[in-house]
């Protein structure tokens, strides 16, 4: 899935080649429900003409301001992507989405899965009240060992899960998640507040390293993400831990170990990880507690029991 450092290289390889552009096609819709609150024809209507004014993100959502104040929030889920593709390009395969542009390119939204989303806002008001209902801050701008200690205080739920919980925080996904508690040495299984004020403090820098250099990398490719070019990040070849299992940790030499949480994958290393006595103990009550709310259909605080939001 693509997560921020994905759609943040997205949006800063679109934002020179959008801005001032003005809507000229609007299109290809064949999979309606990629469209949960407007339609092909009302995305005609609407943006037909406007030129593009913002490029931006917030969490995992790329953001399309145009004139008028109107706005486009674009999900890519599970394995959407954002292509700018000239003219004469033959569509790719699973396109379900394409705006023309006034220079003769095309944006297309590529999706193999179906799962991405496209929603249409009348204003920038709009757009903001339906962000805060899901997303939490922002971890570039709003994210310090201050904010995460407030942030981390009285949740109970295992700290893997919660840095999947969009509304605890935006724009984390697995992958970032898993290099985050390796660079700050905290097990996934930790209770996240039983995290000490050391722990804490090597935590909230480590998530914004690890976001940072995915971007400067433009992005974690293995199998769907392409940038705006088409082009696979370089990420994939510099993590030290999410997919390498069994592969000797960079730091210490010890066999990275992939474990299950709530149905998601983490990977660790045990012995830069580790998980003491006292705290093992904690984190299996916790996970036994989560199993008996999920067998009776009541989700956890920080969200185990659902999958993660969008």
């Amino acid at each position: 899935m693509p997560e921020l450092p994905e759609v943040e290289t997205t949006a800063r390889s679109l934002r020179p080649r959008l801005i001032g552009r003005r809507i000229r096609i609007v299109g290809g819709v064949d999979w309606p429900r990629m469209l949960p609150n407007t339609s092909e024809d009302e995305l005609r209507g609407v943006l037909l003409g406007l030129a593009v004014t913002t490029v931006d993100r917030r969490g995992k959502y790329l953001l399309i301001g145009f004139e008028d104040d109107r706005w486009l929030a674009l999900h890519r889920k599970m394995s959407g992507n954002v292509l700018l593709r000239p003219a004469e390009a033959a569509p790719e395969a699973h396109t379900h989405f394409e705006m023309g542009l006034d220079d003769g390119w095309l944006l297309r939204f590529v999706d193999a899965r179906k799962f991405g989303r496209v929603y249409l806002f009348a204003s920038r008001a709009d757009l903001d009240a339906f962000i805060a209902a899901r997303l939490g801050p922002e971890p570039l701008t709003e994210l310090d060992a201050a904010s995460l200690r407030e942030l981390l205080r009285g949740r109970r739920g295992r700290i893997k899960s919660l840095l999947l919980d969009q509304a605890f925080l935006a724009g984390v996904g697995n992958l970032y998640a898993d290099e985050a508690l390796w660079e700050a040495r905290v097990h996934p299984l930790r209770a996240a507040d039983s995290l000490t004020t050391h722990e804490v403090r090597r935590l909230a820098p480590a998530i914004k390293q690890v976001l940072v250099m995915g971007i400067e990398r433009r992005g974690t490719s293995f199998s769907n993400y392409r940038d705006a070019d088409d082009t696979p990040g370089e990420n994939q070849d510099h993590l030290n831990v999410y997919g390498r299992e069994g592969q000797p940790c960079s730091r210490c030499g010890t066999m990275i170990k992939r474990i299950v949480i709530g149905m998601r994958s983490a990977h660790l290393c045990p012995r830069c990880q580790r998980l003491r006595r006292s705290k093992r103990r904690a984190a299996f009550s916790a996970a036994a507690v989560s199993t008996r709310r999920g067998a009776s259909g009541t989700a956890s605080r920080s969200g185990t029991a659902r999958p993660a939001p969008a």
